[in-house]
């Protein structure tokens, strides 16, 4: 059994993280740090856990040397100490955005500031699997995926390699649980409930991610927040250079995706769920994408949902770390989303 530790253990991705290393047949979670629930168990924070642990959070500064280290901070507290966190485990998943633009040219554009590490950009490998699946074999350093960005690179990646894409208009709704734990106006259930709220119509952070590993395409992307926990539902208008017919576009996406782990093609002919809906992937690792056609304008609508905590988060991570420390990569992860009931 290889050992895990989570810094950071006390929010949302944080407690997706212990659930799932907890679970793992290859890996002892070792610790779960958290500055301000220092001491408490783990199970105070995050009920689900009853039973499944007896782990009590410590401070980050007592994590100690591990094979595998997940970093579930906030944005921008990673990189001031990646040196210090490299140092502690021989494999480092970094779930916040600090590692996963390329170049400090992008992270200045995207998140207007400098980025203090910038030296280390290059070193992490995009965490994402099905882009990125033989750089992570081995690799020691891993980023997290951005998860509006994991929903709209895994909708259009099969048209994207195959040079179809003219131009993209994309529209992203998610859930509270995208904003993290620290509750504040926006999150607050008077304001939050029965909301359809564009928070992001332009410049959303996760759009230089999308524009990296998709490659320079016309993308025009807007975040909408909806009532809804977890779960995001990516709409893509997609016009494309030749005309697609349906038979193109199935040969396309089962050319790219018929032998990924969870990847599924979901486009049936009857039922409430013929579409993805986030709603049945809550907790599971899985990404669902479908597409219609219009056969009077040939526009293309692709359509992809995911659980933001999970593919688009912790269980991405896992599949990552399975990657790098050469486990099989569904291992800790096989179990499918709930029942829509």
């Amino acid at each position: 059994m290889l050992s895990a530790s989570v810094v950071g253990g006390a929010g949302y991705v944080g407690g997706e993280l212990v659930r799932l290393l907890l679970a793992h047949p290859e890996v002892e979670l070792r610790q779960v740090s958290s500055r301000s629930q220092a001491g408490r168990y783990v199970h105070s924070v995050h009920p689900n856990l009853r039973g499944r642990t007896r782990l009590q959070f410590s401070r980050p500064e007592e994590i100690t040397p591990c094979d595998a280290l997940f970093l579930a901070l906030s944005h921008g507290e990673s990189a001031p100490q990646i040196e210090r966190w490299t140092r502690l485990a021989d494999r480092v998943i970094d779930l916040a955005a600090d590692f996963r633009l390329k170049s400090p040219e992008a992270y200045r554009r995207w998140y207007g500031t400098e980025h203090p590490a910038p030296e280390w950009l290059a070193r992490f490998v995009y965490g994402l699997p099905e882009l990125h699946r033989e750089e992570l074999r081995g690799a020691r350093w891993a980023s997290g995926v951005g998860c509006n960005a994991a929903a709209v690179i895994l909708s259009l990646l099969p048209l994207a390699r195959a040079r179809a894409i003219a131009r993209i208009v994309v529209e992203v709704k998610v859930g509270s649980s995208e904003g993290g734990a620290k509750h504040g106006l926006a999150s607050h259930h008077p304001e939050r409930s029965g909301a359809v709220r564009s928070f992001a119509p332009t410049g959303h952070r996760h759009q230089g991610e999308i524009l990296q590993e998709l490659g320079d395409i016309e993308l025009h992307f807007s975040v909408t927040a909806v009532e809804l926990v977890r779960g995001i539902l990516c709409t893509a208008h997609v016009f494309t250079h030749e005309p697609l017919e349906e038979r193109d576009l199935w040969r396309i996406y089962r050319e790219r995706y018929g032998a990924e782990p969870f990847i599924r093609i979901v486009k049936d002919r009857t039922g409430v769920y013929r579409y993805p809906e986030p709603k049945i992937l809550a907790g599971s690792n899985f990404f669902d994408v479908g597409f219609e056609r219009d056969p009077d304008t040939g526009r293309l609508v692709v359509i992809g949902a995911l659980d933001n905590l999970m593919k688009g988060a912790a269980g991405s991570a896992v599949q990552a770390m399975n990657l790098m420390l050469g486990f099989a990569e569904t291992a800790g992860l096989e179990f499918p989303g709930l029942h829509p009931i």
